[in-house]
């Protein structure tokens, strides 16, 4: 395991740089979004890929790469912020200079497509990341308080508790679990295995969150992790929102509750279901890497320590 380092803490009048290391978005919603951090105090600076586009990627690999590559090393950015998921997050792993992103930490954001990123930046750097609601998140007409909420943990270093004041939470297996958090988009996850790249939860908490799966795709990528022994390695398990996850495809099908609590209960580690973490409103940010204890009986996720530096 990597020494874990934490990004420095934001202040106001520092520089956020917003790019796109996936999938290209609207202009108009990226420059609406960035109002919510300017209102916030900080400055912004957007990078090129904003207005790139090479078919569904936000500009090639090497621009993508090379953009997050300079955002890393540029000592007036404090934090990185991803514009949107969608698709090629993956495909820029290994262009990535983790020596780099080690010796210059900063706080990095984004979640779905994001998560590759995550793990590898995770895995490579031990750089304590940040999963949360993209910029193009923050477009609609009304967000929720709850997500907005979530980059207060950026400016204050106070540890993120939830407890089921911001949802209800079901036990699936009792017990408690400790370790740093990992996980994100099932997909995602699921697509790094067998690369340099791949989920590690051995000793961690892992949480998963998906949107647009039918239960047998869900099925068959948990069934993925399980073979994989990623599920009996967690020391815990979080099930977060499955946004749209109801059969399609077939008119007899497994319901996606079936299909979790089959994978999850087998793999006999505490595991919680329930957590508004994903493609959801509110969308609850949270930290990677950062030590913290899930208990059934409590209902509750608690982090240990504040993810930033004072």
């Amino acid at each position: 395991m990597r020494k874990r380092i934490k990004p420095p803490r934001l202040a106001a009048g520092d520089t956020v740089g917003i790019t796109a290391p996936a999938s290209w978005g609207e202009w108009s919603r990226i420059e609406r979004a960035a109002g919510y951090l300017t209102r916030m105090g900080l400055n912004v600076r957007f990078g090129g890929t904003l207005s790139g586009q090479y078919g569904y990627l936000a500009g090639t690999d090497e621009e993508r790469a090379a953009e997050l590559n300079a955002m890393f090393a540029d000592p007036d950015i404090r934090a990185i912020v991803c514009a949107r998921g969608g698709y090629g997050s993956g495909r820029i792993a290994d262009r990535l200079d983790y020596d780099r992103i080690r010796d210059n930490p900063k706080i990095f954001w984004g979640y779905s497509d994001i998560t590759f990123l995550h793990t590898a930046i995770g895995n490579r750097s031990g750089l304590v990341t940040f999963h949360g609601p993209m910029l193009t998140c923050l477009a609609e007409e009304q967000v929720h308080p709850l997500t907005l909420q979530g980059f207060e943990q950026l400016f204050h270093p106070k540890p993120v508790v939830y407890t089921e004041t911001i949802s209800p939470l079901c036990a699936l297996v009792e017990g408690e679990a400790y370790g740093p958090l990992v996980g994100g988009n099932l997909t995602l996850l699921v697509s790094t295995l067998g690369t340099p790249y791949e989920l590690d939860t051995r000793g961690r908490i892992l949480f998963i969150e998906e949107i647009d799966e039918e239960p047998y795709r869900v099925d068959r990528m948990l069934n993925q992790l399980r073979q994989a022994g990623k599920l009996a390695d967690a020391s815990g398990i979080l099930v977060c929102d499955f946004h749209n996850c109801e059969p399609n495809k077939y008119n007899i099908s497994l319901t996606l509750e079936q299909v979790i609590r089959h994978h999850i209960v087998q793999a006999g580690r505490p595991a919680l279901a329930g957590f508004r973490i994903g493609h959801c409103s509110p969308n609850i940010a949270v930290p990677l890497g950062i030590e913290a204890r899930m208990s059934t009986a409590q209902k509750k996720l608690e982090f240990m320590e504040p993810a930033v530096e004072a």
